[in-house]
């Protein structure tokens, strides 16, 4: 089965990737869902719901349970695992699904790198993060972009948040295989601090995730 990365990550938490090379049939025979999961199922057209069963296939091998938890929404729509305090948040992208899990506040996002980003960056960068952008790099500085401010979107989990506005991410020098820097999600005289990581991989993909800063 391919879970091809499962990694335990400091401070506490867990991250993975599962490549889909299975059939919807295969999930639906491996997973046995539950009556809520299979009415979201219902909702779903077309590969969306090969990404939708691999994900949750991947956060129950995470987990290391022997009978798989339902994935639940909370109040504001926000996955986590029924019978577990982690938090959760999970992503897919052109035949990978990734997940993290932890304690804190958490997000995930990963990215098929493509030209087409370029023509949205103006609706979810700031003028400090625009202006930190070198034109070597440019699509792949993109994509972390949109995919941390994904992933803090994800972590934060109660919607209504603008991109530009909400989500900031602190302009850093930009290494092409991995690195770090901070973000923050500022809404209504609050304040969430994060740590952001990224990885991208010689397959032509972005993988960013967040985590509350301690």
């Amino acid at each position: 089965m391919p879970l091809i990365r499962h990694d335990i990550l400091i401070p506490e938490a867990e991250l993975g990737i599962w490549q889909i090379n299975e059939s919807e049939h295969w999930f639906m025979e491996t997973l046995l869902l539950y009556p809520p999961e299979l009415r979201q199922l219902s909702e779903l057209k077309g590969r969306r719901r090969v990404e939708w069963l691999a994900a949750r296939q991947l956060v129950h091998q995470m987990s290391g349970r022997t009978k798989r938890a339902a994935f639940v929404k909370d109040e504001h729509g926000k996955p986590r695992l029924e019978g577990s305090d982690w938090h959760i948040s999970i992503s897919h992208s052109h035949g990978l699904a990734a997940a993290i899990a932890a304690p804190v506040l958490c997000g995930v996002d990963i990215q098929f790198i493509v030209p087409k980003i370029t023509r949205l960056a103006h609706k979810f960068l700031c003028p400090a993060e625009a202006e930190s952008i070198c034109a070597e790099t440019q699509l792949d500085q993109l994509h972390f972009y949109w995919g941390a401010k994904e992933a803090l979107y994800k972590a934060y989990g109660r919607r209504q948040l603008d991109f530009i506005e909400h989500i900031k991410v602190e302009p850093f020098l930009y290494e092409a295989a991995k690195g770090h820097t901070t973000g923050k999600v500022v809404k209504d005289g609050e304040e969430l601090c994060f740590d952001v990581f990224y990885e991208r991989s010689e397959a032509g993909y972005m993988l960013v995730w967040a985590m509350a800063a301690g």
